[in-house]
């Protein structure tokens, strides 16, 4: 039998329909063939299939017409043991935002902006839950019955294979046949997340790794020094991607903002020959990635001088670096202010007068010059001594600067600069694509993004975990940043739900099939957070500080080093019999774990569709392209744009990908 449904609706299933009843003859032995299969769909977002079917046995029968038709709600009842195609209501139709044009059909990406929207507004009480809250908020019992039954007990390599992975491998088995609504909710997730695949290597590392699990074969020597395994691949593959976007925008220079270290501009430069600007607001982390250029640089010096061939096709022209903050609030011109070298703009920039075209290093050539314009004085802002990254372009809006609605007067042929931000951290990443659009001089762009939790928002002007929090409310925000996804109804992600779509679903499957001990450190800190609020019950969702080894503690021990963590104390009696009663529904907290990460993914989606459908409405093409290795890089789709370029050329990119 099977049951046929327009993806977008599969999440009203539970809600409209109930959970089907399946026949009696469907035993847990046959239940290992139920599962979901596909059919293409015309009208499905970025060629992944659109209808899905749930069957028992084995037995097919594609409807013959895919479009759902409305029914009369009736009552969950057993279906006959033969084949039957069964259609759902409709979900509203999408033209209710009012910022839809009145006779333009909707892109894919709106589309698939709405139904993300819908689906997220369906499970937000997934999304919004602290796993810490397990036990207090007792949110086992926010599930369906029907989903506790199949999920209480299930082995967590059996978690990975029937919810995390989108089609069902070889180890997975399933012990009882699972309600249609949790088969709907996997297939609905998984059908509506942005795609990820990445041809990589073996063993869950990129090929360049096979040989040397800690040097990338595809790097010159020189590129790994100081460079974990993760940031080799990540800018080989952004190299690549920027030098040819580059060429087919025709730009002369590139700026790469939040650098860090310099470890991508120094591949930039040094090995692809790019005029590069690298753009960081830590001075610490400005000086380190200057000795890493001159350390790199001797090392080309000895090598030519020893007659390697390879040291010869490298440039000897490396990046300049300014220390410099870039404020989300500030216009361009100020932006382009921080691109002249020799100027401590470790403070928030302020916008003068400038007489001439900025000072470039040797071989470099000019960038654009902002002419006196009246703009705002923001105030100053040290520097973070500690080397943190966060604050980077996510919390330093100093005084209320509006973009210019005319742009300053520039000299003639100032060139053409493309930005780039390699994970750019919350607002950062927003304020690099504002640039894009507004500023005439910024032909193309390459954005990488990170900390979504960190982004602003309406509902939290101001996130948690800047290192310098903003002294007023920012004049615009991080998210929503396009007018249709602002207009979609249930479009707001809380700062739970942005910090779930940071973590690595790859990663966490790879953890649950080989049942690594740490996975118990869920469950740990939800029994933690019960003694916490019977002690104090003021004391709730408190940061504690890691517990080197906690999985290898027993919880007795554990608890005693978090009590004193948060300043209670630690020799407070122990209820143990509770205590081990809670523990044994470690399994409970992982699968609830696990539904609530299949979500991340769909949220990130949201988040970067926002992005792409703003350039769009600017009036851009873009591309959102899964660059690394999801494996290896979680946060592996790049944004890539170019102004006067057609989505045919962009499309190019892509194709090229594969020779990375």
């Amino acid at each position: 039998m099977s049951y046929y449904c327009d993806v977008t609706t599969w999440h009203h299933f539970s809600a409209w329909w109930g959970d089907v009843t399946l026949p009696h003859g469907c035993s847990a032995s046959r239940g290992r063939s139920l599962g979901l299969v596909t059919a293409p769909s015309p009208w499905c977002h970025h060629g992944a299939t659109g209808y899905y079917a749930v069957t028992a046995g084995g037995v097919i029968s594609p409807p013959t017409d895919r479009r759902p038709q409305c029914l009369t709600r009736i009552r969950p009842v057993p279906l006959a043991g033969h084949v039957f195609s069964v259609s759902l209501p409709g979900t509203p139709p999408l033209s209710h935002n009012p910022m839809a044009a009145p006779n333009r059909p909707l892109s894919l990406e709106q589309q698939l902006a709405a139904s993300i929207a819908r689906v997220l507004s369906h499970y937000r009480f997934l999304l919004d839950s602290f796993v810490i809250e397990f036990f207090t908020n007792d949110q086992w019992a926010t599930l369906p019955p029907s989903w506790q039954d199949v999920l209480a007990d299930l082995p967590s390599p059996q978690l990975a294979a029937l919810l995390l992975e989108k089609a069902n491998s070889e180890e997975a088995s399933y012990s009882m046949v699972w309600p249609l609504s949790l088969l709907a909710f996997k297939a609905t997730a998984h059908a509506l997340a942005l795609p990820r695949a990445h041809c990589g290597g073996a063993n869950g590392r990129p090929e360049e790794f096979q040989e040397n699990l800690c040097q990338s074969a595809r790097l010159h020597p020189v590129f790994r020094k100081h460079v974990k395994p993760k940031k080799q691949h990540e800018i080989w593959q952004l190299g690549k991607l920027v030098k040819r976007l580059s060429e087919l925008a025709q730009c002369d220079h590139i700026v790469d903002i939040g650098s860090g270290q310099g470890h991508l501009s120094r591949f930039l430069s040094f090995g692809l020959g790019l005029p590069v600007t690298a753009v960081e607001g830590n001075r610490h982390l400005v000086d380190t990635a200057k000795r890493f250029d001159q350390e790199l640089v001797q090392a080309l010096e000895k090598e030519r001088a020893r007659g390697g061939k390879a040291a010869r096709e490298l440039s000897l022209r490396g990046p300049s670096h300014v220390a410099g903050w870039v404020d989300p609030q500030a216009p361009w011109p100020e932006f382009f202010l921080l691109l002249q070298p020799g100027a401590d703009k470790s403070h928030a920039p302020t916008a003068t007068a400038c007489a001439g075209p900025p000072s470039l290093e040797p071989g470099m050539r000019t960038l654009p010059t902002v002419l006196s314009r009246d703009v705002a004085q923001p105030g100053t802002a040290a520097a973070d001594p500690t080397g943190a990254r966060s604050h980077i372009g996510t919390g330093v809006p100093i005084g209320h600067l509006q973009e210019l609605s005319q742009p300053a007067e520039h000299p003639p042929a100032p060139g053409r600069v493309l930005l780039t931000g390699l994970h750019a951290c919350g607002d950062l990443s927003v304020t690099l694509l504002r640039h894009f659009v507004h500023c005439p001089h910024v032909a193309a762009i390459t954005s990488v993004a990170c900390c979504y939790m960190k982004l602003s928002t309406r509902e939290t002007p101001v996130p948690p975990g800047l290192v310098l929090p903003p002294t007023v409310p920012p004049a615009t925000y991080g998210y929503p940043l396009s007018a249709w996804v602002a207009g979609l109804p249930g479009h707001t992600l809380s700062y739970k739900a942005r910090e779930a779509a940071c973590h690595a679903a790859e990663d966490y499957g790879q953890r649950l099939r080989s049942q690594s001990p740490g996975l118990r450190a869920h469950c740990y800190r939800a029994v933690l957070e019960t003694l916490i609020r019977a002690a104090d019950p003021s004391k709730q969702r408190l940061g504690v500080q890691t517990i080197p080894g906690a999985h290898c503690l027993s919880f007795h021990e554990y608890a005693r080093l978090g009590l004193a963590r948060v300043g209670l104390d630690p020799s407070i009696p122990l209820d143990v019999a509770h205590m081990d009663a809670l523990l044994r529904r470690q399994q409970q907290v992982i699968a609830y774990f696990t539904l609530a990460l299949l979500l991340a993914p769909v949220v990130e989606s949201l988040i970067l569709l926002d992005r792409t459908i703003y350039l769009q409405e600017q009036g851009f093409q873009c591309r959102l392209i899964p660059l690394f290795d999801p494996q290896f890089s979680p946060r592996n789709l790049v944004l890539v744009a170019a102004k006067a370029q057609s989505a045919s050329a962009l499309s190019t990119l892509v194709e090229d990908d594969s020779e990375v």
